[in-house]
C-alpha cells in the first residue's frame, strides 16, 4: 500500500486550483510529489508549494501518465477533453467541472453524505457544484431523520465562484463607484455587480431556468438517490468576493420541530451551528471565508407550513464548495485502503 501519493492539479493558476494547493498543506495530504498544469499563457509561472517553486506546465492528452490523482478545475470543456487521458493512464479522476457531474457511471460525492460511492469510480469522480455541496451537507442529517418533501433555495453567490476575473472586475467597479469616476464596462458579467444584485448565474434554458439552478436541482437529486425528490431553486449573484449563503426552506414528511433540527446538525459531521439571531449570532459570508465547515443559523419555523423549516446556510465556495470537498474525496480513498 502506498504512503504518499504523486498528485496533479489542472488548473492550477486559478482561484480554486489555487486552494487546492494550500488545502492539500494545510490538511497534510500525503504528497509525493505536485505537477501543476494549466493551459495557454498560464504555463510557464511558479506557484509555491511548501516552501518552493513549482513551475507549472501545459495541460496535454500524455502529460499524466506518472500521476495517482489528478484534480481538475479548468473547466468542462478541459475536462471532457483531458480528464479520459489522464485516467486511462492510472489516475484517479477527481473533476471540479460540469463535465462528468451527471453520467450515470460517474460517482457524484460529497464524503458526509454519501462517500461511500467514490469506491465505484471507474477513473472519474464528479465533484459537485459549490452550491450543491453546501445544501446537502446541511439537509442530509435532516432527510435522514425525517424524509424531505420539498426544497425551495434561493442562493446568494459570491464572485469567486466564476474566478478570479470576477473578483477583479468587481472590486474595481467598486472602486470606481466610491471614486465617483466613471466605472469600468462588465466583461465578465452581463451588468455591473458591484452594488448590484443579479438574477443570473450563467446561462438560461428556454423555459427561462438557468444553469445554475438546474445544476443544484439534478445534483441534489443524485446525491440524495431520490430522482423525483421536489427540488426548486432560484440563484442570484452578489457583490461578495467568497462565500456563498442560500436561504432555505425544506417541507419534511415527518414532524421536526427546530430545536431538534439543531441538535441533529450539531452532531453532523462538516456542520456548524450558529443560530442565536437575538444576540446576532447566525452565518456570514465574511467569517465562513477561509474555514470547511458549513454554516447553519436562522432555523425556525414555517409559520405557512407546518412541517416546513427555513435555514440560513453559508460556506466557502472554493473551499468546501470546490477544492476541499475534492481532496476529502480523495481521502476518503485513501483512507479505507489502509
Amino acid at each position: 500500500m502506498k504512503k504518499s501519493y504523486r498528485v496533479g492539479i489542472v488548473g492550477a493558476t486559478g482561484a480554486v486550483g489555487t486552494r487546492m494547493r494550500e488545502v492539500l498543506e494545510e490538511r497534510r495530504f500525503p504528497v509525493a510529489s505536485l505537477s501543476l498544469y494549466a493551459t495557454g499563457k498560464s504555463a510557464g509561472k511558479k506557484l509555491p508549494w511548501k516552501g518552493e517553486e513549482l513551475t507549472v506546465q501545459e495541460a496535454a492528452e500524455s502529460a499524466f501518465g506518472a500521476l495517482d490523482f489528478v484534480l481538475f478545475s479548468a473547466g468542462a470543456e478541459i475536462s471532457r477533453q483531458l480528464s479520459p487521458h489522464a485516467a486511462k493512464a492510472g489516475a484517479v479522476v477527481i473533476d471540479n467541472s460540469n463535465g462528468f457531474r451527471m453520467e450515470p457511471g460517474v460517482p457524484l460525492v460529497v464524503p458526509e453524505v454519501n462517500g461511500r460511492r467514490a469506491f465505484e469510480h471507474r477513473g472519474i469522480i464528479a465533484n459537485p457544484n459549490c452550491s450543491t455541496i453546501q445544501l446537502v451537507v446541511a439537509l442530509w442529517p435532516l432527510h435522514c431523520r425525517a424524509r424531505i418533501r420539498r426544497i425551495v433555495v434561493s442562493t446568494y453567490q459570491s464572485v469567486s465562484g466564476t474566478g478570479l476575473d470576477a473578483m477583479d472586475e468587481m472590486q474595481a467597479q467598486s472602486r470606481a463607484r466610491l471614486a465617483g469616476g466613471p466605472e469600468p464596462v462588465p466583461r465578465v458579467y452581463p451588468h455591473p455587480i458591484a452594488f448590484n444584485c443579479l438574477p443570473q448565474v450563467d446561462l438560461f434554458d428556454a423555459a427561462g431556468n438557468s444553469l445554475e439552478e438546474m445544476k443544484m436541482i439534478n445534483e441534489t437529486r443524485k446525491i440524495f438517490e431520490e430522482p423525483v425528490l421536489s427540488v426548486t431553486a432560484t440563484c442570484v449573484r452578489v457583490p461578495v468576493l467568497i462565500s456563498h449563503s442560500e436561504a432555505v426552506n425544506v417541507e419534511f414528511e415527518e414532524p421536526l420541530s427546530p430545536d431538534e433540527a439543531r441538535t441533529i446538525l450539531a452532531a453532523a459531521p462538516g456542520v456548524v451551528v450558529q443560530d442565536d439571531p437575538a444576540a446576532g449570532v447566525y452565518p456570514l459570508a465574511r467569517t465562513a471565508e477561509g474555514t470547511d465547515d458549513v454554516f447553519v443559523g436562522r432555523i425556525r419555523r414555517d409559520t405557512s407550513c407546518e412541517r416546513a423549516l427555513n435555514l440560513w446556510i453559508v460556506s466557502d465556495n472554493l473551499r468546501k464548495g470546490a477544492a476541499t470537498n475534492a481532496i476529502q474525496i480523495a481521502e476518503t480513498l485513501i483512507e479505507n485502503a489502509k
